[in-house]
């Protein structure tokens, strides 16, 4: 557990107070969670789809915002688990940064974009590859751009890594991560008590659907233990993670995947200016998942609140509800522009 105290030490990295409040009416972690999701217009973008052909032969789908007539720079978005652009925090993240004249894109992983990918490889919370090579790939489309990328989840748990496996990388300026599962066994341990066996139920069925339609079309002969009847079957993460992520990607079991895979062990390596934003009360994970100050590299400053769910952060009415990160990534991103503009000057 995080302390007042700890709170206002400022070494190695940074951990402050954040600047969310929550509404009278959404204290609770899972209103938080869920309103956005079920509750909440969504506003309309336009989206330009580009599929992309991966090194391996597989692809990855693209979702493009307009740029805007004076772009101030690129953002890059990676999604959560089973999410996608059509996932509301996605949506309504785009939208927002295009309002204030950013250019958006998000890459959607192996099968989420709505057609099954052409391998028995999928995603996982610690796959960097597919996106190293789309960021390079954008690097070069666009040399001379400002350009972020944002993390949800999943996405932006993978997102730390990626940062801090590549500490002197050179495709972005800067980074935003939005209740990232920092340690996998502990959230997914967490995930399995109480209400929020509700989403893991929700998200599993999701994960099974996808497999089970892949296995229509794909030998998934070189990994026997796979089968329709054992995928059906599964009812926690962790049993998905045994039987499923970690064979085939090369990991001897959960376990293994878990601890090479969380991006908490990655912190200290990161040298891009870094923004996490968390929750205390995140029912996808416990507080156990929250660093300690001497665990973050200088670069990373973790904005810590008592309250706002997963993904949450919700303020305003229940009839005109406001997503409060939204502004705090473009006052961050304002920011980091900013800096870089007068170091060229």
């Amino acid at each position: 557990m995080v302390s007042d105290k700890h709170i206002e030490r400022n070494a190695h990295g940074r951990i402050k107070r954040s600047d969310f409040s929550p509404a009278f009416w959404a204290t609770n972690r899972h209103v938080q969670t869920i309103w956005p999701r079920f509750l909440m217009r969504r506003p309309k973008v336009e989206v330009r789809h580009e599929k992309v052909t991966t090194p391996d032969g597989d692809f990855v789908d693209l979702a493009w915002s307009s740029k805007p007539e004076q772009s101030k720079g690129l953002v890059v978005i990676f999604h959560g688990l089973e999410g996608s652009i059509r996932s509301h925090y996605a949506n309504d993240t785009m939208a927002a940064l295009y309002k204030q004249g950013w250019q958006v894109v998000l890459m959607h992983f192996r099968g989420c974009s709505g057609e099954p990918n052409h391998t028995t490889r999928t995603y996982h919370s610690g796959d960097t590859r597919d996106a190293r090579f789309i960021l390079e790939r954008l690097r070069k489309q666009f040399p001379n751009d400002f350009m972020v990328a944002i993390g949800f989840s999943l996405g932006g748990n993978m997102l730390l890594k990626l940062l801090g496996e590549n500490p002197l990388q050179k495709w972005l300026h800067s980074a935003c991560v939005i209740s990232a599962p920092l340690k996998l066994a502990e959230c997914s341990s967490s995930i399995n008590q109480g209400f929020s066996r509700v989403y893991q139920k929700y998200l599993l069925a999701s994960m099974r659907r996808t497999l089970l339609t892949k296995m229509r079309t794909l030998d998934y002969s070189a990994e026997p233990q796979i089968t329709q009847a054992k995928i059906r079957a599964l009812k926690t993460f962790r049993e998905f993670d045994d039987l499923v992520t970690a064979p085939l990607h090369g990991y001897q079991d959960a376990i293994d995947y878990y601890e090479k895979c969380s991006g908490f062990n990655f912190l200290q390596a990161i040298r891009t200016p870094t923004l996490i934003l968390h929750a205390k009360d995140d029912p996808f994970m416990n507080e156990n998942v929250i660093p300690e100050e001497v665990d973050l590299a200088r670069a990373v400053t973790l904005e810590l609140s008592d309250r706002g769910g997963h993904v949450g952060f919700m303020q305003g009415t229940p009839w005109r509800p406001v997503i409060w990160f939204h502004q705090r990534v473009l006052t961050f991103l304002e920011t980091q522009r900013g800096q870089l503009l007068a170091k060229s000057r």
